[in-house]
């Protein structure tokens, strides 16, 4: 697989969208003057679900999750720039932040905030980049996107003081089984704003398990902040520095097996789908139990006897394809790599085998003529 070509796979997993290239118009800032009055009449501190979608550039797309990658289990964290459009938050770029993050949380210290602040104001002198930091990431390393009660605080500061600001998640290892960046935008409520619905409910389209040490911190913050849809895009003046960025993402991602990769994340998915097969087996005979005892005392002849659906065994069941669904893919991918490679190396070994061959036997007729 040539470089162009796994780079044109990996924008169409993404859905990375080419904007008008005689235009670039995402990339044209606003009128000021215009951007101004926006801002002074801040629509979105009157509308908690003011901003519903954020577009992320290809190159700041790639910038972060090569971050995200090179952090293994460690939680990373970095700054995005880019403005306003309308209800759309534009991201333009991003950098990395100075910041010690552990396996479960990473925080901005006073050095970080120094670092962006200075980074700002450098940007504007010496770069001429004139986007403003409209956001952060971080990630979250084979556990999803979705919001801590850390991450809730921190991005709750960050909109009573920087807003509007967009929190958005990427969790590398699963990015790495499914082969599409696993990738999640946010903004939180404010304090006593009750949601008109939940944000995430069982028959959620946007399934993603929840490992069971985390399902405490998940359910406790889950309606205190709601989710944005992603877009990406690319333009002309993305070219060239996407190029050279793909170089160092693509040639790891070929050489290496997401099974041997991520053979940690998969043994701790597993391990924790067991656990919760058990529980939900469990409550399971409980329910079966009870609910059998229910329609006994009732009576064959009462109709208002109903069976429910049971909302945590099917999203057991989703959460163990899934997992078989990535373990194939990393089968499959594995196969067309020793296919594509190994068929060329035995390919040469034959052709090397057989002149080899040749040269003997002409040797030998050689020797026996003369």
């Amino acid at each position: 697989m040539s470089t162009l070509s796994a780079l044109r796979n990996w924008e169409a997993e993404n859905d990375i969208i080419t904007i008008d290239p005689s235009q670039n118009a995402l990339y044209a800032l606003p009128d000021p003057d215009a951007y101004k009055a926006l801002q002074n009449s801040a629509p979105w501190k009157k509308d908690p679900n003011y901003f519903t979608q954020v577009r992320i550039s290809a190159l700041a797309l790639l910038k972060m999750t090569t971050h995200a990658r090179s952090g293994g289990t460690i939680e990373i964290m970095g700054l995005m720039i880019g403005y306003v459009s309308g209800r759309t938050l534009v991201i333009t770029d991003a950098f990395r932040l100075p910041v010690e993050g552990t396996e479960t949380r990473v925080n901005a210290q006073d050095d970080a905030n120094e670092y962006m602040v200075n980074f700002g104001i450098s940007s504007r002198e010496g770069g001429g980049q004139l986007e403003n930091a409209v956001g952060w990431y971080h990630s979250h390393p084979g556990y999803g996107c979705w919001l801590s009660g850390i991450d809730v605080h921190t991005q709750k500061s960050h909109q009573m003081v920087n807003d509007p600001f967009v929190a958005v998640v990427i969790d590398p290892d699963r990015t790495v089984s499914a082969g599409k960046v696993e990738i999640g935008a946010f903004r939180t409520y404010p304090d006593g704003h009750i949601p008109k619905s939940k944000q995430f409910t069982d028959d959620s389209d946007d399934y993603q398990p929840i490992p069971q040490d985390k399902i405490q911190d998940f359910g406790v913050h889950a309606n205190a902040y709601y989710p944005l849809g992603v877009t990406h895009y690319k333009s002309t003046l993305d070219t060239h520095l996407l190029g050279l960025l793909w170089n160092k993402y693509w040639t790891s991602t070929l050489s290496q097996s997401p099974l041997f990769t991520n053979r940690d994340y998969a043994n701790k998915q597993i391990a924790d789908h067991a656990i919760k097969t058990r529980d939900a087996a469990s409550k399971q005979r409980i329910g079966s139990n009870m609910g059998r005892r229910a329609q006994d005392l009732a009576g064959p002849g009462d109709k208002s006897f109903k069976v429910v659906r049971d909302g945590a065994l099917e999203q057991v069941v989703r959460g163990g394809n899934k997992i078989a669904t990535e373990e194939l893919a990393g089968l499959l991918a594995n196969e067309v790599k020793q296919k594509l490679f190994w068929g060329v190396v035995q390919e040469a070994s034959q052709k090397a085998a057989r002149d080899a061959a040749v040269a003997t036997s002409e040797a030998a007729i050689t020797s026996n003529g003369g």
